[in-house]
């Protein structure tokens, strides 16, 4: 997958793994279902979604779904995330397990919020 330059989401999702695919698209509407405002997108040539700026990315990989939020959430929601393998801006969900939908509703809903008190605090300078 990494070699190939990804025009759309739904090409991305076309070309993952067939045991990822599902959990891929899971995500996709987890956070259109969130975040209906947000805009889709391939950035660093892996699905994103932007509002007021990135939001957040998501991305197959053998043994897990990557979703990166940013730095903020992964440190202010690190409780609620001590079942999963965390980096300063990324989460991996385990691909034999189920996406955790509240959790990940929590996440892009707090984004949401960060990125229009960013916006807000922009305009006003």
């Amino acid at each position: 997958m990494e070699r190939t330059k990804f025009k759309t989401v739904d090409e991305y999702i076309a070309a993952a793994p067939k045991h990822t695919k599902s959990l891929l698209k899971e995500m996709r509407k987890i956070i259109k279902q969130t975040a209906p405002q947000a805009e889709e997108a391939i950035s660093y040539n892996i699905p994103a979604f932007k509002f007021h700026g990135g939001l957040v990315w998501y991305a197959a990989y053998e043994e897990h779904i990557g979703f990166y939020p940013g730095a903020s959430p992964t440190k202010l929601f690190k409780d609620d995330l001590v079942k999963y393998k965390t980096s300063k801006g990324g989460i991996q969900f385990p691909v034999e397990k189920e996406i955790p939908v509240a959790l990940v509703k929590k996440i892009v809903k707090f984004r949401v919020k960060e990125n229009l008190e960013r916006a807000k605090a922009k305009a006003k300078k």
